[in-house]
This record gives C-alpha cells, structure tokens and sequence, in this order.
C-alpha cells in the first residue's frame, strides 16, 4: 500500500474492507428504518412490533470500535490530528448537512398537535437548531423545537453521530495510545454499565421515571443526567469491545458468513419484548446481546471473506447504503407519525399502504442523495483537501529523487574522467619510459 512521505500533507488510502461487516451495517441500518415505521402502530415500547430494532444503535458502535482501530491504528506514524479529523469530518459531515436541510424541509409538511412545540415556534430558536444541526452539535430542551426532548429535533437520529463525533476524539488523544491490557479492562469494567441500564440497578441513581423503557437500553437521545448516563453507557462497552476485537486479532471463520450472521442480527432486532410490563429477562436478553452476540458477530464478520460474487456486491450495496439510509431517513418517519395523528381511524389496510410507500420513499430519497450528492461532495473532498496534498508530496518525491538521479550521474561521470586521465597519464609514462630507454641505447 503506497503512503506518501511526512505527516505533512499525508494521504493514506483506505485499507481493503470487510464485505461481510459492510453487508451487516447495511441489514441493521434497513431493519432501524421499519422499526422506525412500526413504531407507529405502537402505543409503547412494550408492544412495539419490529420490538428491539434500537440495538442498532449498539451494534453500530461495536463496529465503529473494530472499524477505527483497523483503518487508524497502525497509521499515527504517517498521519496527524488533524488529518484523522480531516477523513471522518469527510466520512460522515456532508450527509449530517443533507439531513439537517432535509429535516427543515419536512419539518413544515409534519406539523400536528402531536408535536407539542411546533404550534408556537420560535423563529430565534428555529435558527439555533438549524446551525446547531448543521455542526452536528446537541440541543438543550428548553431550545428543541418539537416537543420531544431530542438533541436534534430535525433529525432525531444524529444524536448517535454525536456520540460517535466524541468517541473519535477520544480515540485520537487517549484510546490509541492505551495498551491491550488497559483496553480490555475499560471493556470489562463498561460491560457493567449495560448490567446497570438493561436491569435497571441504577447504582448512579440517575435512571429515573423510565416507565416503559425500564428493563430496556433506550435512550441517549436527550440531554439529561438521566439520558447522558444511557447515552454514554451504549457508546462505551460497544466501541471498547469492538476495538478490543481489532487488538487482539479475534476472527471466527464459518460457511456462508454473510448469510448465518445476517439471520442472527435480524432475530435480535426483531425478537419480540420479553417478559411484558415487569420484563426484567427482556433487560436480560438485552444485556446478553449486547455483551456477547454483537461481538461475536463482529467476530465472524471480520474472520470471513466472501467468494460468491453476486453476495459480495450485495454487501458493497448495503455497506454502501447504510450511512446515508440511517442518517437520512428520520425527517420522513416524523411526517408519518403526524399522517397517523390526522387519521387514526383509517384502516389497517390504508396505514400500511402508508408505511410501505413511506419506506420506499425513503429508499429511492436515501439512494438518490448517496449517488447525487454525498458520493460526489466526498470525492470531491477527498480530491481537494486529501490527494492534492498527495500529489505535492509527490512532486517532492520525484523532484529529489530526480535530483538523486543527476548526482549519481556526475559521480559516475567523474568516475569516467577521473579513470580517463589515470589512464592517459599511465599513456604518456609508458611513451616516456620508451623513449628514454631508445635514447640510452642510442
């Protein structure tokens, strides 16, 4: 893999990736945006269809741990701060900014009683929270403008970039630089903090007036004491433990990798509640996932390759999808939501027609912004803030290698000379001694 000289200026090229975690980020990423949808037909947590769609969310960041030590870890030495901030600014920030603008747009087809704020709007408020969208930065609640306490309330869904936009940094000054054995006890230690959420032992005391939620993971969307403590609990464990994975070079290799781990992810996301109201072996069930089976699918993902052609371009697709699908899609989810409000006596027939042109709205809108615009903008980037300091880099490179070049040919042309007149002058000694000698016989 070709890498350009200095810290100044680097560009590293991306490293050969995992089709099968490319193919299961996208698998999750489509399972959250019918979760999203079901979530309609729902009148709680605990009846909710699609039922444990959120675990994505953990899931996501199991991979993100295994994903940033793999691409960055072995790279410090040839990159700096900054470039690390460069590439995932460039990753991740243009689609931040197309959802910020696609949630304004929607934001006015969504208006409904059912968004307690939206009916008194303030204009001052409504322009914090587009910039604040747009620099992907939280909200507080007296400031949010529909009513739900999001950290976003034009796209709810970004509050897990926000976490993710503070575990890279933390990954660039700290993380990195902790040796295998410290990692693997910071992934011990957090694995309680899941213990603590999903059975609700509340040893910080934080966990308060969770109701339905209580004996799930959900949360993280808000900035409470409360929601801070769900937000970072879900963040910490995951990202830990996928590094950890990266660290130690954990792998499992299994026939038809893609397929058998896709199945796995798909039953947990969508395993009904367990255990009711009083659920607390649906905590458990949660706990377990989370601790043991994401892991283990980051584990095989990242011990298998796929040979069969046409699953290898279906995982390129999903991988390929994911990000703008689950950043995107939010904005179309809240219209639903107040299409619901407005005809809650439809029939069940008219509401899934809904739902289904909903998510194939989504889809086409989530396709069409990854061709058209973020595909594009992050070549573009990449060309003008990345690979142009590459080319420079490169010119250098040739230029003293050119320079190289000259003097090796001056050295070896001295050489010649230098042996040109050794040889002239032993010439006209042997002419000399000639001479000398017939001259004597003379």
């Amino acid at each position: 893999m070709k890498i350009t000289k200095t810290k100044e200026g680097v560009y590293l090229k991306s490293k050969p990736r995992f089709e099968v975690l490319d193919g299961l980020r996208g698998v999750a990423a489509i399972i959250v945006v019918i979760f999203h949808l079901f979530e309609v037909f729902s009148e709680s947590p605990i009846d909710q269809i699609i039922n444990h769609g959120y675990l994505a969310v953990d899931f996501f960041y199991v991979l993100s741990g295994f994903v940033i030590g793999y691409a960055y870890d072995d790279r410090w030495n040839k990159m700096s701060y900054w470039d690390f901030y460069k590439r995932r600014l460039i990753r991740l920030h243009p689609m931040i900014i197309a959802s910020t603008f696609l949630g304004v747009f929607y934001f006015f087809l969504e208006k409904c009683d059912y968004y307690s704020k939206m009916n008194d709007i303030n204009p001052y408020y409504f322009f914090i929270v587009i910039i604040m969208s747009l620099l992907n930065l939280p909200t507080t609640k007296n400031i949010e403008i529909r009513g739900w306490g999001e950290t976003n309330s034009l796209n709810g869904t970004s509050w897990t970039l926000q976490y993710e936009y503070l575990i890279n940094i933390l990954y660039s000054l700290l993380i990195r630089r902790l040796n295998t054995t410290i990692i693997a006890l910071l992934t011990f230690l957090s694995s309680f903090l899941i213990i603590n959420l999903a059975l609700n032992l509340d040893i910080f005391n934080v966990l308060l007036n969770r109701d339905e939620r209580k004996y799930t993971v959900i949360g993280g969307w808000e900035l409470s004491s409360c929601e801070l403590c769900i937000g970072f609990t879900r963040l910490f464990y995951p990202f830990f433990c996928g590094y950890l994975i990266y660290r130690l070079k954990l792998s499992i290799k299994i026939p038809f990798s893609f397929i058998v781990s896709s199945i796995i992810l798909s039953l947990t996301l969508c395993c009904p509640r367990i255990g009711g109201e009083n659920g607390i072996l649906n905590g458990l069930y949660e706990a377990i996932i989370i601790i043991i089976v994401y892991p283990l699918i980051v584990i095989i993902g990242a011990g298998n390759t796929e040979n069969n052609e046409i699953i290898i371009k279906i995982c390129k697709f999903l991988g390929e999808l994911s990000y703008p699908l689950y950043i995107s899609h939010n904005p179309i989810i809240y219209c639903d939501f107040s299409w619901e409000y407005y005809h809650m006596n439809d029939s069940l027939f008219n509401k899934i027609g809904v739902s289904v042109g909903s998510f194939f709205i989504i889809m086409f809108n989530t396709y069409a912004l990854m061709k058209l615009y973020d595909e594009p903008i992050r070549k573009w980037l990449t060309n003008k803030y990345l690979i142009k300091k590459k080319n420079k880099s490169e010119n250098d490179d040739n230029i003293e290698e050119r320079d190289n070049k000259y003097k090796e040919i001056e050295k070896t042309e001295e050489k010649e000379n230098n042996k040109g007149i050794n040889l002239n002058d032993e010439i006209i000694n042997e002419d000399n001694t000639k001479k000398s000698l017939l001259s004597n016989s003379s």
